[in-house]
């Protein structure tokens, strides 16, 4: 079967673009035609000031809203990226493969960096080398497959630049994977800036609806979304983004077509109360099976130990090979002395 890796980062609370983009397919399609891993990837959330505590509670509820979501542990692999060593191991072995340059050259560190430099400070030293550890995450697995968005496609392009360079160097190592873009039409924006998406690490709180937001805060946040000048309900992405916002969410919610469902609208307003329901009536087996697992902590528990003992047992091999290709000496070596 293909490998199919793929990770959610415990920056904030995970959201309806987070679902309907990713997390919904993980469940109903990927853990059943793939070999799957899911993983929290909690070392890329230190890469920015973060409150110790919040990774925690962020990593525990990510991981239980995967389950919530439909991950069955009998299907795929879920665990946390902290809990296999391999994961740290393996970035610094391809930090000694990468260079300064590709690292520079990657666009969230170029964003991120510039926006701290304009208010006179300065990044940490791991947002610079993350995209390696992205690539230790999917490399040590022997992923065939990474589902990710625009803005994840040139880590990715990067760790196939990784793979095939130690491969050329050190002898075949790594499968080189690919990135496999969401499905059509999964692209869910904010709704008070329709033009960038619904991402969890945003701040502008009204226009994200989080997967546990309770049905009157998903209501209100959907009926005050911001909409384009005009009166005709058209799909049209470039002109209407507020619109067609609304329009994909509630087609992704109800396996609609945007097209089709603006003919049926002669309003705006029938058009965010009939979306704000059906994102209401998509989110409530989720928050209700989160709530069942809230009130057993020591399952998800388990789940987590046992995933990451699995994903250990895969892993190891690999970063093994690598370690020995690049030439460090085995750890249970018997080593010669000789004169």
């Amino acid at each position: 079967m293909t490998r199919v890796f793929s990770g959610v980062k415990p920056t904030g609370h995970l959201t309806l673009g987070n679902y309907l983009g990713a997390m919904r397919r993980w469940a109903v399609v990927d853990q059943y035609q793939s070999d799957a891993l899911f993983c929290v990837v909690d070392l890329h959330a230190l890469t920015v000031d973060h409150d110790p505590a919040r990774v925690r509670r962020l990593s525990r509820q990510a991981a239980t809203l995967l389950l919530a979501t439909g991950l069955d542990p009998e299907l795929c692999t879920l665990f946390v990226q902290s809990h296999v060593d391999e994961h740290a191991r393996l970035s610094y072995v391809l930090e000694c493969v990468a260079t300064d340059g590709e690292m520079r050259r990657m666009i969230q560190y170029k964003e991120k960096a510039a926006r701290e430099r304009q208010r006179g400070g300065s990044v940490r030293l791991s947002l610079l080398t993350y995209p390696v550890l992205m690539a230790a995450d999917i490399l040590a697995y022997g992923a065939d497959e990474v589902p990710v968005g625009d803005d994840q496609t040139q880590h990715v392009e990067l760790t196939r630049d990784l793979a095939v360079r130690f491969n050329q160097r050190y002898g075949h190592t790594f499968v080189v994977p690919r990135a496999t873009p969401p499905a059509v039409g999964a692209r869910v924006m904010n709704l008070q800036q329709p033009l960038s998406k619904m991402g969890k690490s945003d701040d502008t709180g009204p226009g994200i609806v989080y997967l546990l937001d309770e049905p009157d805060a998903v209501r209100k946040k959907v009926t005050r979304a911001v909409t384009d000048s005009g009166q005709e309900v058209v799909y049209d992405r470039e002109a209407r983004p507020g619109l067609a916002n609304l329009l994909e969410i509630l087609a992704a919610c109800t396996g609609g077509n945007p097209e089709a469902l603006s003919g049926v609208y002669e309003s705006y307003g029938a058009l965010k109360k009939d979306t704000a329901e059906a994102v209401v009536e998509v989110l409530r087996p989720v928050q209700e099976r989160h709530k069942e697992l809230c009130a057993d902590p020591g399952y998800v528990e388990g789940v987590l130990r046992d995933g990451a003992q699995k994903a250990r047992a895969m892993a190891r091999p690999t970063v093994d090979a690598a370690y020995r290709a690049i030439g460090l000496l085995p750890a249970d070596a018997d080593i010669a002395v000789t004169a």
